[in-house]
């Protein structure tokens, strides 16, 4: 039963991250529902590493890379398609992409640490690495890209 502490985790994970998430993305206003499908796959990703770790499974690991790579990606064509509305009322996503690096750092290393040194260890590590890479290209680009010079003084 080695496993049950790394499945409360990703249950816990999945009630109390993804339910707000898929409420935010079914209601509300579009700069809400863009934010929330990016915070809804970053907790998935985050629980199937959970998972992985607590069911042995490395599979899902797997599905988790694929993820970290896809979901920020959703992210980025919805805000294409949808840029004008965006723009005339942004998300405030400021404090997302430190949030999304705090919660990936919180649950990557611990696993890191129970996986030890090896390729699995490399794979947590480059998944880890593209969540938060992900997110923050995801967060700077809901928020309206860079500010402008006359927005930053």
């Amino acid at each position: 039963m080695t496993g049950l502490p790394w499945l409360a985790a990703a249950f816990a994970l999945l009630v109390l991250g993804l339910v707000p998430a898929l409420a935010g993305a079914a209601t509300g206003p579009l700069r809400r529902r863009v934010a929330a499908q990016n915070t809804a796959t970053l907790v998935v990703c985050l629980a199937f590493l959970l998972l992985a770790q607590g069911y042995g499974r490395p599979s899902y690991v797997d599905l988790a890379l694929v993820l970290a790579l896809v979901g920020p990606a959703g992210t980025l064509v919805y805000v294409r398609l949808l840029a004008a509305d965006l723009e005339r009322d942004p998300p405030r996503v400021r404090g997302a992409a430190l949030a999304s690096g705090v919660l990936t750092v919180a649950v990557v290393v611990p696993l890191c640490v129970a996986t030890g040194p090896g390729r699995a260890l490399v794979k947590l590590l480059v998944v880890g690495a593209l969540l938060v890479g992900g997110n923050v290209v995801a967060s700077v680009a809901l928020g309206g890209g860079e500010p402008k010079e006359a927005e930053r003084g």
